[in-house]
């Protein structure tokens, strides 16, 4: 098969690989439909996270299963399916409590990569969902989106206790805030603060349910912020990007009593104790628990009552991965779809 490998700063590579195979019972082997490029996966390509050897790329993912282990009980081969970035048992005590990212047989999906043509998923009654039926083509790219952004979106929105009555601001533009827009519109947020500088962003966080745009960065977004709500701050605030300036600018956004939901990818971010402690904030997040929220975005996406795959604003076949990277990496893309 195809497949993207990462093989230094900025080398990607479109190779030969070999097919997956069963490794385990409860696993299956999914032809992938549609993956994509994630803004994490920026990472490692612009050498921010250190790349050791030739990696294989992706964690994004949907197609139809063409071979299961004998212990999948929940899936058939033939259906088409919506699966995590984490593996996980969907059985555990943890899983339970909704936290499938953390279950305590989580696997991460992306360590074979999924810019391929196929792709082994662990665990996969408890990782994969199967949509109602075949989808029509034009639902695709929002099934894909819930397989990460959509549904890291949905959590941060989640986690911030989004809802009616409530003021959201969300920092970070990417495809995850962008979605953490939609999801705040969805659970009933009077008011959403979209915090991004750049015109086509603004243009889609509107449409997603944006009801402001503040340009401004760091300590004076927070004060454009501040004077938007009589200045006390946001009740809940979506932190999408992981560093050091987004966190401070998330938490000092929020009004004492408030919620900071974080899902960026923390990359050097420490915490001064002194002022989290008189902040009077909650704070909750992490890498998001998708599994949780699937069979109802999938449900939702399937009723054309959202529309999140309109954050992919770059198709290109699989081949061509590697200017889908560097068009997210250079910002000339919100999001790339790799269609196979």
């Amino acid at each position: 098969m195809r497949g993207v490998v990462l093989h230094a700063t900025r080398d990607i590579r479109v190779e030969d690989r070999e097919d997956p195979t069963i490794k385990e019972p409860t696993d299956a082997i999914i032809r992938v439909t549609a993956a994509c490029v994630c803004g994490s996966d920026l990472w490692p390509y612009r050498g921010t996270d250190e790349v050791k050897e030739p990696s294989p790329m992706g964690h994004e993912y949907v197609g139809v299963v063409e071979e299961i282990g004998p212990e999948v009980k929940e899936l058939k081969v033939g259906d088409f399916v919506v699966g995590s970035f984490f593996a996980s048992d969907n059985t555990c005590e943890i899983c339970q409590a909704g936290y499938q990212s953390r279950c305590v047989h989580a696997q991460p999906v992306g360590a074979e990569g999924t810019q391929a043509q196929k792709a082994r998923i662990p665990l996969a009654d408890g990782t994969l969902v199967a949509t109602p039926g075949q989808p029509d083509e034009d639902l695709i790219p929002s099934l894909l989106a819930a397989s990460d952004v959509l549904g890291t979106g949905w959590f941060a929105a989640v986690a911030a206790e989004a809802g009616p009555g409530k003021t959201v601001a969300v920092v970070g533009d990417g495809a995850v805030g962008l979605l953490g827009i939609l999801a705040a519109k969805q659970l009933g947020a009077e008011r959403i603060i979209a915090m991004s500088r750049h015109a086509d962003r603004q243009a889609l966080a509107k449409e997603f349910g944006a009801t402001d745009i503040v340009e401004e960065r760091g300590d004076d977004g927070v004060a454009k912020i501040k004077e938007l709500t009589d200045g006390l701050g946001a009740h809940s605030v979506i932190e999408a990007v992981g560093t050091q300036e987004s966190m401070m600018q998330a938490i000092r956004a929020t009004r004492p009593g408030g919620h900071v939901g974080y899902v960026g990818v923390s990359h050097d971010v420490e915490l001064p104790g002194l002022e989290l402690f008189f902040s009077g904030v909650h704070l909750h997040g992490g890498p998001a628990p998708v599994r949780r929220f699937l069979p109802e975005l999938i449900q939702l996406i399937w009723d054309r009552e959202i529309d999140p795959g309109k954050v992919f604003d770059l198709t290109l076949p699989l081949e061509q991965a590697a200017e889908a990277y560097q068009a997210m990496d250079e910002r000339r893309a919100i999001k790339a779809m790799l269609t196979i």
